[in-house]
């Protein structure tokens, strides 16, 4: 997918700025508006007057969206974590590094009680942040496997592959050949929000556009929707960072102990 390049266009007598990028895996083109801002995903080789169309026949929606994340922006602000914290299914966790007399040259993660216990081995080479997630990415692959398996066959339709990523910039993805693709960092989210994502995308199986029939669809599968996507508008951006500085932390202060 190329860079994206900013657009201005006119809508319900609003300027409104989007993002344009250029994709030769996309069927169609889409439209996401959340924090920030309006992104567009354009099929390579299609005209830009396309999209101009596109937007317009999109216009209400758009500008309901967009409303909604100015009217989340005045909500509460998410609680802030604390040095060594991360969201595990919603709720701030303590991450706590140990470093055992074992010579295991890797990481072993593990919950224990209320807290998520890095045990590294003394001659492991493996960065804190690394086995840290690799044990969430696992987590997260039981998770959506778990509620895929519900959502699939009430739809009477399976995907052909199913993989955990570790895109930047989106939740997830559902391809022309219907292999659905999750990014992990869903595990950091409430149950809810991660039960809408994966029903949002196993939707698209049936019908791959964002219509009426689409947005009843999940409805019907996932009550919590709306409500998922308003934790998504005060939470998703911090869900993006990265791990390594949280890791940084806990490593420090676990050091500093020994």
């Amino acid at each position: 997918m190329k860079a994206a390049k900013e657009h201005q266009l006119q809508l319900a007598g609003r300027q409104v700025t989007y993002r344009l990028r250029s994709s030769t895996t996309a069927r169609r083109l889409r439209v996401r508006v959340g924090p920030n801002g309006i992104e567009v995903v354009q099929p390579a080789g299609r005209q830009n007057e396309d999209v101009a169309i596109f937007l317009n026949r999109s216009e209400k929606w758009i500008i309901d969206q967009l409303q909604r994340v100015e009217r989340m922006r005045g909500v509460r602000r998410p609680e802030e974590r604390s040095a060594g914290e991360i969201l595990f299914l919603g709720k701030l966790t303590k991450v706590r590094v140990e470093t055992t007399k074992t010579r295991a040259r890797g990481n072993r993660v593990e919950l224990a009680g209320q807290e998520i216990v890095v045990r590294r081995g003394s001659a492991s080479r493996t960065p804190i942040a690394k086995g840290l997630e690799n044990w969430l990415r696992k987590q997260a692959r039981i998770e959506i496997a778990k509620h895929l398996k519900v959502i699939t066959a009430r739809l009477r339709h399976q995907p052909r592959r199913v993989y955990i990523m570790g895109q930047r910039t989106k939740w997830g993805n559902c391809s022309a050949k219907t292999n659905l693709s999750f990014n992990w960092r869903l595990i950091l989210a409430p149950e809810f929000v991660l039960r809408y994502l994966v029903t949002h995308e196993a939707v698209h199986l049936i019908v791959p556009d964002h219509s009426a029939k689409f947005w009843l669809t999940v409805q019907s599968l996932c009550p919590d929707a709306e409500r998922a996507k308003q934790w998504l508008s005060r939470n998703g951006v911090g869900m993006m960072a990265k791990l390594e500085n949280i890791c940084e932390e806990v490593g420090s202060r676990s050091a500093s102990k020994l």
